[in-house]
């Protein structure tokens, strides 16, 4: 039961999005837990587990494709990979559900107290490891889910990992709406669920930010170069022409490629390639937004994009947040990484603080790729750059290259991640990628424009930059953190006075 629940929550998720059943799947595994007695921390753990890698392994099925059709790799092998990933981000769950029967039990905590208090904040912590170790992979937290659901008004003030906690305090509130022991604990969970759906809408109304200057013209180039030929010699000349056309057909304020639009090193780049697109933006006043491959000599690479405005020197930031196998190799795999022939295999970081692009009077912050998992290292360069004179970044840019994965539902689950930044920071996201989703987002999370999937050209429109600093970029994940603190606190404090009480009238 719990791995077919677990299958099941990925139609919570893009580009499914029926969030009710994220609420829906986690209760039912509560009512399977309601009685103590059934259940020791260990056989928890195994429903955990069941249901986490029932929603992994269909979650992220996308990565045979990198694997197999583009990595090279045997199909049963890379199936066998991908279980083995689901399965380690299966053990997170398991955990979550480990320490709430293990503090249960221990602490004797009434059944009230457990769902409603230790399960979200287990679960929001162990999400929050699950991105966090190994240098992380957030995919599909909870709390995705509801980039649009009623709960959606928590994301500026706690982040993705406290809309989780929210989110499973709802689904406890609704296990106890179908069990619940007497009519009465039946209407109050009925209440808690209401209030805080209310709440949450009434804080969607919210605005955290204001507009600030003058919306820019932007245009985002998508080139849908399918990953098979990217780096073939080949097809190496019919690229930079492709993308050289698409950034100069038109003039506008920004104008923004995918992740290494150009598949050369910026030192192979063929003689005045640069210097024609910077001739092209002095003329029409044009800021341009490259995705290029940096050498800096000594076998120092970077994933950066440049940033051409006119001046003699580009505007460069470098991807800091590296993905394992495919920019660096994480120790022991190098076997692993020679099998599946990827490309460019080891980066430098250069570190998660850097400027923004000045364009006109606004200030974009790019990323690049899985970068805009981490809403808190945006967070972070955000609330730094606030100290600054120039002041914080008013929009963001994600560039990516998807084509790895084809074009199942990896491409509008980084749109809804992106969806998700936005809120959590109250500022626009621009997206430009190879295949998709290249997209405008607004600072309230709603896609004001996107492109086909799979189609080439450009996406033009207007942007506006937001300033302003939500609770979120503030206090980052330390405010949840804390409340998460107190709220197991006052259960310890509660149990233990409740135990000495029954000593007491023994």
């Amino acid at each position: 039961m719990a791995l077919l629940l677990g299958a099941l929550n990925v139609l919570a998720f893009a580009p499914y999005a029926i969030w009710p059943i994220q609420l829906i799947t986690p209760a039912l595994l509560l009512v399977m837990l309601m009685d103590p007695a059934k259940w020791n921390p260990k056989q928890a753990a195994l429903i955990g587990l069941c249901y986490g890698f029932g929603q992994f392994v269909l979650g992220v099925c996308w990565l045979v494709i990198a694997m197999s059709r583009y990595g090279g790799m045997p199909w049963a092998l890379s199936v066998i990979a991908l279980s083995a990933l689901a399965s380690f981000m299966a053990l997170f769950p398991s955990l979550c559900f480990f320490l709430l029967q293990s503090l249960r039990l221990r602490w004797r905590a009434r059944a009230s107290l457990s769902y409603v208090v230790i399960f979200p904040v287990c679960w929001a912590c162990t999400e929050f490891l699950r991105g966090y170790l190994f240098t992380g992979f957030p995919w599909l937290a909870v709390g995705y889910a509801h980039h649009q659901s009623p709960l959606a008004g928590y994301a500026p003030i706690v982040g993705v990992y406290g809309l989780g906690a929210i989110a499973m305090l709802c689904s406890a509130c609704l296990a106890y709406i179908v069990v619940g022991l007497d009519r009465r604990t039946q209407l109050k969970a009925l209440f808690g669920l209401v209030f805080i759906m209310f709440c949450g809408s009434g804080l969607h109304q919210m605005t955290w930010t204001k507009p600030y200057g003058q919306p820019l013209s932007v245009r985002l180039t998508q080139g849908n170069i399918d990953q098979g030929i990217k780096f073939t010699s080949s097809f190496l000349e019919e690229t930079l022409a492709m993308y050289a056309g698409l950034m100069t057909e038109q003039a506008a304020d920004l104008i923004a490629t995918p992740e290494t639009a150009l598949p050369l090193l910026v030192s192979e780049l063929p003689t005045n390639y640069l210097q024609r697109l910077q001739e092209f933006s002095q003329k029409t006043r044009s800021h341009l937004v490259i995705g290029v491959v940096s050498d800096d000599g000594n076998q120092r690479y970077s994933n950066s994009v440049l940033g051409i405005d006119g001046g003699v020197t580009p505007y460069r930031y470098d991807k800091h947040h590296l993905v394992p196998f495919g920019e660096y190799v994480p120790f022991g795999f190098r076997w692993f990484v020679n099998l599946m022939q990827i490309p460019l295999g080891e980066y430098s970081n250069p570190g998660v603080v850097q400027p923004a692009f000045a364009v006109k009077d606004q200030r974009v912050m790019p990323n690049i790729c899985y970068e805009d998992l981490f809403g808190e290292e945006i967070a972070e360069q955000l609330r730094v750059q606030a100290r600054s004179k120039e002041g914080a970044a008013t929009i963001l840019l994600n560039v990516s290259n998807l084509a790895w994965f084809g074009d199942l539902s990896a491409i509008p689950q980084h749109l809804q991640i992106s969806q998700m930044r936005s809120l959590e920071t109250g500022r626009p996201m621009l997206r430009s990628t190879n295949t998709g989703a290249t997209a405008m987002i607004d600072a309230r999370g709603n896609v004001i424009a996107a492109m086909p999937v799979l189609s080439r050209g450009t996406l033009a429109g207007e942007i506006q930059g937001m300033q302003g600093l939500t609770p979120y970029i503030r206090f980052g994940n330390g405010l949840w953190g804390g409340i998460a603190v107190l709220a197991l606190a006052f259960v310890w404090w509660s149990s233990r006075r409740q135990t000495v009480t029954e000593r007491n009238s023994t």
